[in-house]
Parts: structure tokens; C-alpha cells; sequence
């Protein structure tokens, strides 16, 4: 799609400005006073910190005991403090911010390393050095994050800059030269697309940023080719992991990083060659891309999630809607419009990249308020990734097929979330706070990761099994006007040792009645289904109350048992009460029966 492109690319290749310049004072004028006022607020509460320190031992820490979050909170801190200068200094135009502003950039300028200690290799899953080594930069997510956010205040700010001195500007260009665009250019990183090797997020999001960087600054036209031209590759590498509905299977967090950072590039790309890349945005598959989101979402912040996806999501943003314009889907851009309205307000996502932020400011207030969209009473099949979803007013209900080897998986095929009346009723729990655990072998130790803790059955202890051969079946789906149901066997995720021959599931939402999930074993051990919920369960012989919520009515279990599980991690505590519960329900024979209303 993108590399066919490239023999057409014109000879001269334009400049990207991420936003209105600081000395358009009448665009930053017309951000709205409330508005205003909260980055102004946010700003006076870093003037007066002081610089987060990272010391070697801080970077070392990662590779001594696994802990990624201490010094992520010093890096990403310094970070978020001045693009909160940046952006007081944008709305507000008086200068007081730019000796804090010259003071963050030059403190980010001399870093070792731009990259997070976690991504500190020279190849995919390879092992992480204890230090940067200034000689040979990775280019990682956050090292291209931080040219994207140096690249942006440059092009932003240049008159100011240079006022004070130009050898700012030619710091900033230096540096991200002998890290990002030398490097870019020089070598293969794994996330560049090799091959049939699978992509995930870090193709997009890293490529979006090198071209955001690229045609920010003041680079000359043979670098915006060679630019451009791997760019144009690493897209087409990441589009071929997607199936043609588009959907992530990464989940609803890296939706934003995935796809909208697919709108991010295009959006550069189509600013620097304009009408080049039309035909891209009218391709159906990257709309639908576009669309995940929206089907995704059940109630408020609410929204389905599995891999390492929260269940609590921030508002939509401007990015939200405009790549609901760009693709022509006035369905998202009328769900992001309101989903933004129904935030706090005012609102700014909370991620530091700069254009995001400023994109926000300025396009934001422009974008109408408009009624929640209907698309929330839509039934949707992802077959790529085998995702169901229904709902009828009354529950939302999503069914995950699949297989155990999809990015950021969780051992989770076959399991199901379900929401009633916009409360979740059988939850999927997300993941805790990223460790070098995470994304280790020992990645299926952590329990939010495994089967057993994701409304499924397991066998005598044995739970399903990660990798791309372990996976459902003969998969059934109908979605008609007073019945949608799924049927899949599931069998094919666990090990040999489950002694399993057959394991069907079949899910079916009675509408406007109640749902029933049939599970039918035929296997050598004994089955026992586990079921998540976040309200403390009642148990009154074959009924399950949770709280006012509703009632499941059990058919064919033994004496179920209540496991209490504490959430002291800051990640799941986003989304959860202190306490979730584990409800344990033994298949008394070959047939399970739970009627939900």
C-alpha cells in the first residue's frame, strides 16, 4: 500500500508544522479561557520544581531487580514538566516560561541515553545492558517520543529560541541527528519490519515520531527521502499483521499507538507530499482500523479490554475525531466528539507528546458537541483475531477467540466480559504495572496473564497454554433480532496434560432477557470454571448474587468456593476496587449451565 508510493514521491519534499507558531498569537488567543487557564495552572506547579536527577544507578536499577517504574516516574517526569512549560508559555506568550523551557531542553539534550533501560538492546527480546552506550543509540519508543517533543518545541518556538541563543535550536538538531536520524538511517531496528516477522504498536508509533521529528525540523531533502522511503516500508510491514476489519489486537490501550499513530503518519506524510497518500486514507481497511475504537467502548470510560489493556480508558481526543474526518467515518468522529464532551472538563490527554497536546488546544474547541453515538448498540465479529461482541440495550457482551499467541497476550481464548447496564458484571482484569517480568519468559507466572484468572475452566491446575498453536476452534457466530451467540471449542489452548478431548463453549445473548453461557467437557480430569468479578458474590444454594448488579443462576456445578483477592498494584487499582473476587464453580458432570439476568 505505502511502498508503491515511494517512486512518486515528489522532488522536493515540503515542512510539517505541528501546530501554530508562538508568534501567532491570534491562534493561541483563541484557545478557550478555561482552557487557558488549566495549562497555565499546570505549568506554575512545575516553574518552581526542581529537575527530577537520574544517576547511572537509577538506569542500572532495571537490570539489578526488574523494577521498571522508579526511574520511568524521574524520566517521564522531566518529561511532562516541560510540556507543561511549553504549553503555558504557547497560551499565555509573555515569556516567563522560556528560561525553564531552555533549561529542560538542555537538561534532556545531555542524557546518556534517550531510550528506557527496559528497551536497552540491539535486538528483539535481546538482553538488556545495564548502561547506555552514547556511541551506538537505540532507537526505542521514548527515545523517539523525546525527538518528536524536541523537534515540536523548535518548530513551535524558533524566533524565541534563537533570541536567546541559536545555539539552541542547533543543539536540539545535533543531538537528535547522532540519536535518532543516524542511527534511523545507519541500521535495521527489529521494529523497522523484516520479512513475515510480526510487527506490533512500536512500527507505528516509532515511525510516526521519526517523520514528525524528520519534517519538523530544518533537515535537508536527501534525509527527508531516505526518510521517508524506510518509513513508507516499516507502514506497509505494520499493516500486514491487521487483518482487513481492522481490529487491534493489541487492545484498547495500544489502539492509540497502533492505529491513530498510523493517522499521525499519514497526516505528516500527507503534509509534506499533499494528495500523494488520498488513496490511502479511502482504503477500507484502514477505516476500519479507525472505527476499533468506538466498538470497543461500552459505557463512560468503560470498555472491553484483554491483552494488556486496562478496562478503564482516558477520554478520546482530538486525534480520535480527526481521524474519524480523515477516513471519512463520520460514525467515530461523532463518538469521539462525545466521548470528549462527556470527560471533564476542560480536557488534555494525559500522554507528554507534545503535537497530541497542541493538536488539542487548537483543534479542540472546534470540534461540536453531539449526543452519545448509537454505534454502542451495534453487534460486531472481529475475525482476525476472533473478538465477539453484542449488546442489547441491557448487556455488552464480548467473547474473546483467537489464540494464545497475539501481541501483549494474555492466556485468555475463549473467555468472556461481560458489562450490565454499563457496570461490569464478569470482568477481565487488564495487567499490573509493566516489570522486566512482563515481557520475560516468566511473563505467564504473573496471574493476571494466566487462564485460570479469566473467566475459563481449568483442569486438576492445568491452564491453557501460551503460543500461537494454542488457540479455538471450529468457531460458530449469529447474530440475529432476538438471539446472538457464539460457540467455539477451546480444547486447542491447553496442553496435552489437561487430557482434554473436547471443550465447548457457546455464549448466546437472549435479548432482552438474559444471556446463557453452555459449557460442555469431555476430558479425564475434572473441570473447575473460574468467574471474575469486582463485586463481592452471594451465594444462596444454585444462585450467585453480585451486590444489585443481577443474579446468575448456576446448572450443573458441585459446592462453588469464593477466592478474595487483594489489588494493591497502582495499574489495576485504575480500574478496580480494593478487593476483586474469584468464584470457583467444579462441573459436577459434562454439562455447565450459567443463566444471567
Amino acid at each position: 500500500m505505502f511502498s508503491e508510493i515511494s517512486g512518486a514521491l515528489p522532488d522536493i519534499l515540503g515542512d510539517f508544522t505541528p501546530g501554530a507558531v508562538y508568534s501567532d498569537r491570534e491562534r493561541w488567543k483563541a484557545v478557550p479561557q478555561a482552557v487557558r487557564d488549566v495549562v497555565v495552572r499546570d505549568a506554575e506547579v512545575a516553574l518552581p520544581r526542581e529537575w527530577p536527577l537520574i544517576t547511572a544507578s537509577d538506569y542500572r536499577e532495571y537490570t539489578a531487580t526488574g523494577n521498571r517504574s522508579r526511574f520511568e516516574e524521574l524520566y517521564f517526569t522531566r518529561r511532562r514538566m516541560l510540556n507543561d512549560l511549553v504549553l503555558a508559555e504557547l497560551v499565555e506568550g509573555s515569556g516567563r516560561f522560556l528560561p525553564r523551557i531552555v533549561d529542560g531542553i538542555f537538561l534532556i539534550a545531555e542524557e546518556s541515553g534517550w531510550q528506557l533501560p527496559a528497551h536497552n538492546a540491539y535486538g528483539r527480546g535481546g538482553t538488556r545492558l545495564p548502561l547506555p552506550d552514547n556511541s551506538q543509540p537505540v532507537v526505542d519508543l521514548f527515545a523517539a517520543e523525546t525527538s518528536a517533543l524536541l523537534a515540536t518545541i523548535v518548530a513551535l518556538f524558533r524566533g524565541p529560541l534563537d533570541g536567546i541563543s541559536p545555539e539552541i535550536a542547533a543543539r536540539v538538531k545535533r543531538e537528535i541527528e547522532a540519536r535518532i536520524l543516524t542511527p534511523y538511517l545507519d541500521r535495521h531496528f527489529w521494529w523497522m519490519g523484516s520479512g513475515d516477522e510480526r510487527m506490533n504498536n512500536w512500527t507505528a508509533w516509532i515511525t510516526q515520531n521519526i517523520l514528525l521529528t524528520t519534517f519538523s525540523l530544518k533537515t535537508d531533502q536527501p534525509t527527508r527521502r531516505a526518510v521517508i522511503e524506510k518509513a513508507l516500508g516499516s507502514l506497509d510491514a505494520f499493516l500486514k499483521d491487521y487483518a482487513e476489519d481492522g481490529a487491534c489486537e493489541e487492545g484498547v490501550v495500544y489502539y492509540r499507538h497502533a492505529a491513530l499513530c498510523l493517522h499521525g503518519a499519514l497526516t505528516v506524510l500527507d503534509s509534506v507530499a499533499p494528495g500523494l497518500f488520498d488513496g490511502v486514507w479511502r482504503q477500507p481497511k484502514i477505516r476500519n482500523m479507525a472505527e476499533y475504537i468506538a466498538y470497543m467502548h461500552v459505557a463512560g470510560r468503560h470498555y472491553f479490554n484483554f491483552a494488556d489493556s486496562s478496562a478503564v480508558v482516558e477520554p478520546c481526543s482530538a486525534r480520535e475525531y480527526l481521524f474519524g474526518k480523515a477516513v471519512g467515518s463520520e460514525m467515530l468522529a461523532a463518538f469521539a466528539a462525545a466521548d470528549r464532551a462527556a470527560a471533564e472538563s476542560p480536557h488534555l490527554p494525559e500522554e507528554w507528546n507534545l503535537w497530541y497536546r497542541v493538536q488539542e488546544l487548537l483543534t479542540g474547541p472546534a470540534i461540536p458537541e453531539v449526543e452519545p453515538n448509537p454505534v454502542s448498540a451495534q453487534d460486531i465479529f472481529y475475525s482476525g483475531i476472533g473478538l465477539f461482541v453484542s449488546r442489547d440495550g441491557q448487556f455488552s457482551l464480548a467473547v474473546k477467540g483467537g489464540n494464545n499467541g497475539e501481541a501483549h497476550n494474555h492466556n485468555d481464548v475463549g473467555s468472556v466480559t461481560l458489562y450490565k447496564n454499563g457496570r461490569p458484571f464478569l470482568i477481565d482484569v487488564g495487567v499490573e504495572t509493566y516489570t522486566a517480568r512482563t515481557f520475560s519468559p516468566r511473563r505467564y507466572e504473573i496471574w493476571t496473564m494466566q487462564s485460570a484468572y479469566h473467566n475459563l475452566p481449568t483442569f486438576e491446575g492445568v491452564m491453557q497454554s501460551a503460543g500461537e498453536a494454542f488457540g479455538a476452534r471450529d468457531v460458530e457466530v449469529e447474530f440475529g433480532e432476538t438471539r446472538a451467540r457464539i460457540s467455539l471449542e477451546i480444547s486447542g489452548a491447553y496442553p496435552g496434560e489437561a487430557q482434554l478431548r473436547s471443550y465447548r463453549r457457546t455464549v448466546s445473548l437472549l435479548r432482552g432477557r438474559h444471556l446463557e453461557i453452555v459449557d460442555t467437557h469431555d476430558g479425564d480430569r475434572p473441570a473447575v470454571l473460574s468467574l471474575m468479578t469486582c463485586f463481592a458474590p452471594v451465594i444462596t444454594g444454585n444462585r450467585i448474587d453480585l451486590a444489585d448488579l443481577g443474579s446468575i443462576f448456576v446448572d450443573g456445578a458441585g459446592e462453588i468456593e469464593i477466592d478474595e483477592i487483594e489489588v494493591n498494584d497502582a495499574r489495576l487499582r485504575s480500574a478496580w476496587p480494593e478487593k476483586l473476587y474469584r468464584l470457583r464453580l467444579p462441573l459436577a458432570g459434562k454439562r455447565l449451565k450459567l443463566q444471567i439476568n
